[in-house]
Parts: structure tokens; sequence; C-alpha cells
């Protein structure tokens, strides 16, 4: 019960001990030093990592502050949240350290953005957890009786795997007259045991003594094993070898082939007959793992190599060698060799990634850290010694860090993730050994986009054809931008660009999908109300900040037959198209009754108008002209002939559809006198009405016929500007006087257009409201005094 509490109270002074060690640190070579015993709780606190390195612990988290390990069950851990080091599972020392007299374990600590590397030294203290032991428990010696006092026979020494203080300090022998225990340090390996003869034995008194060593490790209270002894006492055999030299020495190359002669070792035994014949073997304090390594000959001396031999696991050995004789008592001399292993270079350089940012931004500048590169070779001097690189022909380079054998793996040039968006970056690491070694590593580095380039049209300016009378809410065309960069900085949403400017008033009748470019009308366009209009689109992207580009879209309206031809004369007083003529019953053939004329809001074929007598009194009285609408006689009238005739004129455009319209004429035939008095009152009375209204009309067609020019010399610019095969021919009619329309001929692309408009004669004048499709021609006969004809394209 009193050991529990000294062994309580033990512990709770090497955990205070512990913690008062993790308070106390310093500072070598840039690196922050802890202390902490092993087989401490898992959780303990070593230490505040974060404050001690003045890191700010509210970043550690964003920063991702972490220790690198390649250790698949890591003994510490650091917390994101304080930046403390702690434990993160029971130490053993001797398990990590082995014999080491220091167990020093060195952890990289790593924070990004900014990438930071910061090295952490935890020194674990050994406390005494393990009792010596010795490998045989019972062991049996045998010793001539004619042994003299003072003779040394080493025993196997106890091994403790603690290491320090708390590994075997001292031996005990049990008492007794004839022996006596000296311990010799042999450095790394340990102390060793050695039995004295100090009192002569005889035999004949006692064939045999019972001895106990007890091994004693420096703990408070220190632990203890023992091993038994029993000594049998042989006799006579009274001279034991002697070695040729006081000391071997030798010099051996690492991973000599197994098999090859490290050395001869000689001894010579005076005795005769069997005593003083000499074989040679290792003494038995010689550690096991020297036994794995070396082998010797018996009969020769010869040692010889018998496993692989590491400069870098040990550089020297030290092997003790023991020369017997074959006596009835056998007597035996030992001698140490030392074996110098001398280094080749047989270790290639190791790489190791301690913090790697596989994704890095295009935008990123010259200097940036992309990765953090350790190096390191087991081999010593110049075979240990590496020189890393990379290769020329792309954007990174190494930079020595001052950390021995650190590099870091930075920008050289801008990137640009369109030109290339993946690099795979081969590291090669050679050592100045004769021959070399070299090692490489390859790492693949992606280059994130960023928003660099704005969105492309595939067209610019855009040029479209729309017929007139399109159906509402119905795409009509499209346009279409890319965007080289990727995911949603290259995800383009579009928009047309509302100013509210009068030539951009169109723009409210129409409505864009923002996702895919299709334009849509919300409204039917109208070629006798606008011809053409322009507007822009605008491509924008998804990216922060977002990038934007605008292209023109020219659009042109096409006619389609759509309005009818509307009667100018004659027109009666109630608005239908109705008139009533007289003319005297002398008039010869060929005499000009009246003319209709009519009107077409379209333009080219579909405004060209014909006229064609659809009822008549007497066919052979009448003729219509189909083109001027010009009413004459055919013959003389006769006294036969009937006083009032009636004229259904039908009046139709040439579209496709063909649209049309009717006037009805009375002719009233009138004694000459009658005829020569209404004509001079209707002649004034239409002259005054014919100078206003064609002062009006002059005015309203001359506008009309100028934005119509002015469209089509803005179309013809437009193809030509795009070096489209383009014609233009007048189209005679041999059957018309001068009043013909003429076509205007353009080839787009795999498409043919024809335009089709009035044609000026000359003398002719303009009808009023007739959109510069109506031609007014002088009437050829003065004598009626009519001033007009009217010609319909």
């Amino acid at each position: 019960m009193e050991q529990r509490r000294r062994e309580g109270r033990t512990a709770h002074g090497c955990l205070v001990s512990c913690l008062v060690a993790v308070l106390l640190w310093s500072v070598a070579a840039a690196q922050i030093r802890y202390s902490v015993r092993e087989e401490v709780n898992e959780g303990t606190v070593v230490g505040n990592v974060a404050k001690d390195l003045g890191l700010d612990k509210n970043t550690l988290r964003e920063r991702k502050y972490r220790i690198v390990s390649s250790n698949a069950d890591p003994l510490f851990h650091v917390n994101q949240n304080d930046g403390i080091l702690y434990v993160s599972r029971k130490i053993d020392r001797e398990e990590v350290c082995a014999q080491s007299s220091t167990c020093l374990i060195n952890l990289k600590t790593v924070l990004e953005n900014p990438l930071e590397v910061h090295y952490v030294g935890v020194e674990v203290l050994d406390i005494n957890d393990h009792s010596p032991s010795f490998p045989d428990e019972d062991k049996t010696l045998e010793i001539p009786e004619s042994v003299l006092p003072g003779v040394r026979i080493p025993l196997q020494p106890a091994r403790d795997p603690d290491g320090g203080a708390f590994s075997v300090q001292q031996y005990r022998l049990s008492q007794n007259e004839h022996f006596r225990l000296e311990v010799k340090d042999k450095g790394e390996d340990g102390k060793i045991p050695i039995l004295i003869v100090q009192k002569s034995l005889d035999r004949e008194a006692a064939e045999s003594h019972s001895l106990v060593l007890t091994a004693l490790d420096g703990g408070k209270p220190p632990k203890s094993g023992e091993m038994n002894i029993l000594v049998k006492v042989l006799d006579i055999n009274d001279n034991a070898p002697v070695f040729s030299q006081d000391v071997y020495s030798v010099m051996l190359d690492e991973n000599a082939p197994i098999g090859k002669t490290v050395i001869q070792v000689n001894a010579t035994d005076v005795d005769d007959g069997p005593g003083g014949e000499v074989v040679f073997s290792f003494s038995n304090i010689v550690n096991r793992r020297l036994l794995k390594l070396f082998d010797i000959n018996p009969s020769t001396g010869e040692i010889i190599v018998k496993g692989l031999i590491d400069y870098e696991e040990k550089d020297k050995h030290e092997i003790d060698i023991q020369a017997s004789d074959k006596g009835l008592v056998p007597l035996s001399t030992q001698k140490s060799v030392i074996i110098k292993i001398v280094d080749v270079n047989d270790n290639a350089p190791e790489i190791e990634v301690t913090s790697f940012s596989s994704s890095i931004p295009e935008d990123s500048r010259p200097g940036t850290t992309v990765a953090l590169i350790s190096v390191n070779d087991l081999d010593s001097g110049l075979n240990g010694k590496v020189i890393c690189s990379i290769g020329e022909n792309v954007p990174f380079t190494l930079s020595p860090s001052l950390q021995d054998k650190m590099y870091s793996l930075v920008t050289k040039s801008p990137l640009d993730r369109e030109k290339q968006s993946h690099y795979d970056l081969t590291i090669t690491a050679k050592d100045a050994g004769q021959p070399p070694l070299s090692s490489e590593k390859t790492i693949s580095v992606v280059v994130s986009d960023v928003n660099d380039n704005s969105p492309q049209f595939s067209l610019s300016p855009y040029t479209f054809y729309v017929t007139e009378s399109n159906n509402p809410g119905t795409s009509v065309f499209s346009v279409k931008a890319f965007d080289v960069d990727e995911n949603e900085n290259a995800h383009i949403s579009y928009h047309i660009l509302r100013d509210g400017s009068e030539d951009n008033k169109l723009t409210s009748f129409l409505n864009i999908n923002s996702e895919n470019g299709d334009i849509m009308a919300l409204k039917s366009f109208d070629f006798e109300t606008v011809k053409t209009f322009q507007f822009h689109v605008v491509a924008s992207d998804s990216g922060t900040p977002s990038l934007s580009s605008n292209v023109t879209v020219n659009v042109f309206i096409l006619d389609q037959n759509d309005n009818a031809p509307v009667i100018l004369y004659p027109v009666s007083s109630n608005g239908s198209a109705e008139g009533v003529e007289e003319i005297p019953r002398n008039v010869n053939a060929g005499h000009l009754v009246t003319k209709v004329r009519a009107y077409d809001a379209d333009i080219g074929y579909n405004g060209w108008l014909l006229f064609s007598l659809q009822e008549v009194t007497d066919h052979s009285l009448f003729a219509l002209d189909r083109y001027t609408g010009q009413i004459r006689t055919l013959r003389s009238f006769t006294e036969t002939d009937e006083a009032e005739h009636k004229l259904l004129i039908l009046v139709k455009d040439n579209g496709n559809v063909s649209l049309s319209a009717t006037a009805t004429v009375i002719v009233k035939v009138v004694e000459p006198k009658e005829a020569f008095a209404a004509s001079d009152v209707k002649s004034s009375t239409k002259a005054d009405e014919d100078n206003n209204v064609t002062f009006y009309l002059m005015i309203t067609v001359g506008s009309v016929s100028a934005l119509f020019l002015v469209s089509i010399i803005v179309l013809i610019s437009m193809q030509c500007s795009k070096s489209t095969d383009f014609t233009s021919k007048y189209l005679p009619e041999p059957n018309y006087d001068g009043t013909l329309c003429h076509s205007i001929q353009y080839r787009s692309g795999d498409k043919r257009y024809m335009l089709v408009g009035p044609r000026m004669s000359i003398g002719s004048t303009i009808v009023p409201g007739s959109h510069a499709n109506t031609l007014m021609l002088p009437d050829r006969r003065s004598a009626t005094g009519e001033n007009l004809n009217m010609s319909t394209m």
C-alpha cells in the first residue's frame, strides 16, 4: 500500500514536471522545442504553438493549420481553434526512439493562404516503465580449479528498454567468498558485469557454487532483474590463449558482399594437446544485432560478412572475440575488434512534398508559392549533398529556402488558363556522389480560371431580314456569343440595350431570351410604317466582376402584299368609288372620257396596279387602258346609242395573293352645247382643287420617296461592305408609256433578293398619297383641260 502511494506521488510529480517542461521552450534554427514524458494520457497539452509562434489563433482554421506527417497514426495533433499542441495517443519512447539517448520528434506545421511552414521539436522524456532482464534466467559457468585469483569472466549483461538514467545502472552479486563483481562501462552497449575470482577454488571442497546476479536501473525506486549463476569447478588447464595483437581495427565498405573477409585474428596457447588448440568465437556479450551482420571461422579466426552492412544505420561496430582452448577445462581470452564502415553512395535522394496547392489561379503573380519541397539523402558528405531542379519550359521554378534541403515551387511568369490549364511538373533531385544518384517526382498543377475574357459575338454587326406582318411573340432571329473562360465565367446572358432615345424606341417591342439569345417581336412589323431599324444587344458573363460586350443588330423589314388598292378618283360625296362623266355625243373615237386614279401603299409588284373592265353597257363603245386606267371611246356615238352607260372598273395589284378594289363610272352622253357648258364649270372648279392637292401630294410623296431611297442606299452599302454580289438593272415594259417600276437585284450569301420600286419618267408628277409607288403623268390631250393622268405601279 505504501509503495502504491509512493508510485502515485511519483506519477503526480512526473505530471507536474511534464507541465513545467512544456512551458520551457527555446528557439534553435527557427524551431520551437517542447518536451513531454512518455506514457502520458491522450489529450495531454504539449504547448501553445500558436502563441509561441505569434500566430493569430482566429485565422488558424481558415488557413488550415495542421501537422504534416506521413504517419497514418500520428503522435500529436494541433487544435485549429486554439493552436495548442496535444498528444494524440500514448507514446512509448522505447518504440519510437529505441535506445537513443535523446528522443526528439520533429514536427512540420503548415498554414495556407499564405503558405507558411514552422518546425516544432518535441522531446519525449523517458520514465522508468521497464525492469532490467537477462537473456537467460539461469547460467552455468565451468571454471577449472586451477584458476588463479583475479581471473575475469564476462557475464551476459541485462537489458532495459528504458534509456538514460532509467537503463541498467548497477549490478549486485550475492554474498560469497570466492567471487566478486566488477562492472565495465561499454558506452552504447551499456554496463557489462564481469565475474572475478577472488579466492582459489577447490573442487574437492566444493564442486559448484550458486550465485545470484541482480541488475538494477536508475529509477526511484529502482526496478531490478535477476539471473541465477551455477559455477561448476573443473579440473586443471592452466594456460589461456593469447592474441597476437593488443588492438584489432579495420575499415569496411558498406554494402560489402556477403562472405567477404573483414579481418583475421590470431591467438596461441602454450599448452600441449587439446589444451593448446585454439577455437575462435564471438563473446557471449556480443549484441545479437552484430551476430546477424558478421560471422567468424572457429578454426582460422576470419571474421566474414554475413548480412547487409549499412553506413546510415551505424558507422562503427565493436565486436568482442573470444579465443578458447580445447582442454578439459577450456580457458579463453577476449579481445575487441573495431570495424569502421566507409560510406558509399548507395542512397538516392528522397523528395517529399510537404505542402501542395494543386490549383492556382491564372492571375497569380510571379513568385506565388505552389508547393514546399523537401529533399533528403541518407548518405553523408558529398554523397548526401543534393541539388534540385525542374524543367525549363514551364512557368515555374524552384527557390531554395533558408531551411537546409528545402525548396519552394513558385511561379516565374504569368499564367494563362486559356493557353494551358494543366501542368505536370517533374522535379529532379541529384546528389554529388560518384556516380551520382537521382530521383524524380511528378506533381500536377491545375490552373484555375479567372474572369479575364469578355464574351465575343460570332458576327459583328448582325443583319436580319424580317417580313412584315410577322406573328407577335415568336422568335424572329437570334444572336450568339461565346466566352473562352469556363464554368460561371463562361455562362453568358443576353439583354437588349435600351437607352430611351428616339432612334431606339422600337426596342420596347423586342424581347430577348437571356439564355440563348433568341429575339422575339412583341408586335407585328409594318413595312409601310418602318422599313429598317437598328439596336444593340449586350452579352454579359457571370464572372465576378462581370465582363460584357455588345453588338449592333440591323433589321430590314421586307414588304408583304397587305394593302388593297385605294380608289382616289372617282369618289362621290358619300365616300363611295362612284362618279358621273358627261361627254358630247359628237366626240370621235379615242376620246378620253376620264381616268380612274388609284394607289397601293405596298411597293414593287405588290403596289403595281392593273385596271380591267368588269361590267360595261356596250363593249363596242368604251375601252380601258389596263396600266393607266384611262377610259376612251372606241367609236363615235350614233343616234341609237343609249344616253347613259355604266362602267364597273376592277383595280388589282400584282401580289402573290392579289388584292383589289372597284370603281363605278356613269357616262352620260349629252348634246355638244350642254357638254361644253358643263365642261367649263367643271374645269374651273377642278383646276382650283388640283392645284391645292398637288402641292400637298408633292410634299408627302417626296418625303416618303426620300426615306425609301435612304433605306436602299444603306442596304446597298452594307452589302457592299460584306463583298456581296450586287447588280442593278431596269426591267422595261414595252407596252407601258414610261411609268413602269424598276428593280434592284442583290445577293447576300446564298440568298438572292429583288426590291421593286417606282421609276420617275420625264415630265411625270407625283400623286399625293402614293408613297412613292404611284406616278402622275401629264395628260396628252390639252383640249379637255385635264391636267393629270394616274398610273399605278
